[in-house]
């Protein structure tokens, strides 16, 4: 009779050999955030939003802007399946926006106003928000209340400004969602209370890993604490990316003015600013060599300048496909 170890090894030598994975590099795919192509909402025949195609990858922050009435609440709300598109098509995790447990578990939208109970105290809305969400985590958001100091007795209609953003945050952030949008949140917080919010945002993100779109016209804020920009203008994505790549990817050139109708025509100028002697331009890509007249001045874009140049750049996209992320 033979041993166990010799029926162990006559086994494993008849077994193909499997092959050595330690050094393999998987690629993994993981589906955008959020992707657009050509999307398009109308209402009463007026485009809020027309021909929007952008890609933003999972695990950022990002930073939605855009002057008054340029699509940012229809986008949010398209995203989330509050609204269904005219035209063109939006993927949010992989998948269509809809009434689906998937989706909507995986989804949470903080909307400008902010709508809690006034009636309602601060535990009624917790209670609430656990019968509304099958993966409530009540401990977290009772852990969360606590560290800010807002107790659960507390109603809604008492609580300030700060306090009512918290708690909306808070219910939130509790239904465990991998993608959080938030329209506004910083609106008529005093500065305190906004570096409160941003603060509780930049723990949550860190935290659990979260996606986050944030639509805010505090721009100081929005520097500090987002890695991805998205403009709307007019109704159109007129930049996506990340932050750090658009930055370097930019740059302000000032002089004379009889110079610049001859640099137009050989590098790309999102916007200039004309006096009666000089020009002041926004320009991309600019290659050195296109630069050679020493009269030229050149120095960094900061976010502020890049995101208003683009605001008031003509209402045509940039991209007018989705834009991969950058590995």
């Amino acid at each position: 009779m033979k041993s166990p170890t010799t029926i162990g090894t006559a086994r494993l030598s008849s077994v193909t050999a499997l092959p050595d994975l330690r050094n393999c590099e998987l690629e993994i795919t993981v589906c955008p955030a959020i992707e657009t192509f050509q999307l398009g909402r109308r209402y009463r025949g007026r485009a809020a939003l027309h021909d929007c195609s952008m890609s933003i990858p999972q695990g950022r922050v990002v930073a939605l802007v855009g002057p008054n009435g340029s699509g940012k609440t229809t986008l949010l709300q398209l995203a989330v399946g509050l609204l269904a598109p005219s035209t063109g098509t939006i993927r949010v995790l992989g998948r269509t926006p809809g009434p689906d447990l998937t989706t909507l578990s995986n989804v949470a939208f903080l909307p400008q106003e902010k709508p809690l109970y006034a009636g309602f105290t601060v535990k009624e809305m917790l209670k609430l928000g656990q019968r509304l969400n099958p993966s409530w985590d009540d401990e977290a958001a009772r852990r969360r209340l606590a560290g800010l100091n807002i107790a659960l007795s507390w109603r809604i209609g008492k609580l300030s400004g700060g306090q009512h953003t918290q708690v909306a945050l808070t219910l939130a952030l509790a239904k465990r969602p991998k993608l959080l949008l938030l329209d506004e949140p910083l609106a008529d917080l005093d500065p305190l209370a906004r570096h409160e919010v941003m603060a509780s945002v930049m723990t949550a993100v860190a935290e659990d890993q979260l996606t986050v779109v944030l639509s805010s016209h505090v721009m100081p804020d929005l520097k500090e604490t987002c890695d991805w920009l998205v403009v709307l203008n007019n109704g159109r994505v007129q930049v996506s990316g990340d932050i750090t790549d658009l930055l370097e990817d930019h740059q302000v050139l000032t002089g004379p003015l009889e110079l610049a109708d001859h640099l137009n025509s050989r590098i790309e100028v999102v916007d200039e600013i004309r006096t009666d002697r000089q020009v002041t331009m926004l320009v991309r890509h600019a290659q050195p060599r296109c630069i050679l007249d020493p009269r030229w001045e050149t120095r960094p874009v900061g976010l502020e300048q890049l995101v208003l140049g683009y605001m008031r750049a003509p209402g045509q996209s940039t991209f007018q496909h989705p834009v991969a992320a950058r590995s």
